[in-house]
């Protein structure tokens, strides 16, 4: 899309499930936790809410579709908020597992990763000594061994099933350039199709670092990919959040915060909930004199087909 557009779309990744209840006491485990950062977030500005769901006694990410609907209805029930429910899940579930909440929601946009990645977060388990739950540790480390699959086969069956089949739009995840054509596939397949919102996403060990040259070069990579057919937006992991969503906010895009993706607020100063980085990021897009769009402006920008056709 034209970098002159003046909506910025800001997504706010409430939880996640890289991140585990050890790092922060910020992050939303239960689902009263959940609605309650969720709402606060859509308040500070969000037009987007990402989701996943976590055991409540043990914050462990969980795909479980009963977890899912203690959330979802009273969110939507109390905010406008386009409502995006993950497809990613978490560590060592199944295709099937990862899409059942999806398929029950019938949610108006889902994330998708473009592509299978060594997705390592190991390096952040030797910054504890002491855990909360026995899971946490185990959970980081074995992913040096951890390949997060999504094969052409099992992104074709999620467009299928839930793009075709409930019609849920997507959050393109793109961790690579390689993913930017594979997302390039499916649409000569025809199972995808504009505008597409393209989330490019750095500064994950496995995927493409987070360097400004590597920014600018994505961008490139999908306008010469897509042309105008897509819907920039940017995120980046840990430190590299602010700065990666500044610069893309400047090069015409939409950006993304949360939880899911950056613990701190800013150097030295975790962050007390979601919504404290949605003010940051929204008083950074307000004086780069552009403005936030509202959940009815996403709306349109992304051809959603509304919060009155899902299934919660």
């Amino acid at each position: 899309m034209s970098p002159g557009r003046r909506k910025v779309i800001i997504t706010c990744a409430i939880t996640g499930a890289i991140h585990t209840p050890t790092m922060s006491d910020a992050l939303p485990v239960t689902p009263d936790e959940i609605v309650e950062q969720s709402l606060a977030a859509a308040a500070a500005g969000a037009s987007i809410i990402h989701l996943h769901a976590r055991d409540p006694k043990t914050g462990v990410p969980t795909p479980d579709p009963d977890v899912f609907m203690q959330f979802l209805p009273r969110i939507k029930q109390q905010c406008d908020a386009v409502i995006n429910i993950t497809t990613g899940g978490g560590l060592n579930m199944t295709v099937e597992e990862r899409l059942a909440a999806a398929l029950r929601a019938q949610p108006e946009m889902a994330s998708l990763n473009m592509g299978s990645m060594n997705f390592g977060i190991f390096p952040m388990a030797d910054r504890y000594s002491a855990w909360k739950h026995d899971w946490e540790e185990p959970y980081l480390c074995g992913t040096d061994a951890f390949i997060f699959r999504n094969t052409f086969r099992d992104i074709a069956y999620i467009l299928q099933h839930l793009g075709e089949g409930c019609g849920t739009r997507f959050e393109h995840e793109c961790y690579d350039v390689g993913h930017l054509y594979n997302l390039a596939h499916f649409l000569d397949r025809g199972l995808v199709k504009p505008p597409l919102f393209i989330q490019t996403i750095f500064g994950i060990l496995g995927g493409i670092g987070a360097d400004h040259d590597n920014l600018v070069f994505m961008r490139r990579t999908a306008d010469r990919l897509f042309g105008d057919d897509y819907v920039w937006s940017v995120l980046a992991a840990g430190r590299h959040q602010m700065p990666f969503v500044t610069m893309g906010a400047i090069m015409g895009g939409n950006v993304r915060v949360g939880l899911e993706d950056s613990l701190f607020l800013a150097k030295g100063r975790m962050a007390a909930n979601n919504a404290e980085q949605v003010q940051k990021v929204r008083r950074v897009v307000e004086d780069l004199s552009l403005d936030v769009a509202t959940p009815a402006e996403a709306r349109s920008m992304l051809a959603l087909k509304g919060g009155d056709l899902v299934a919660f």
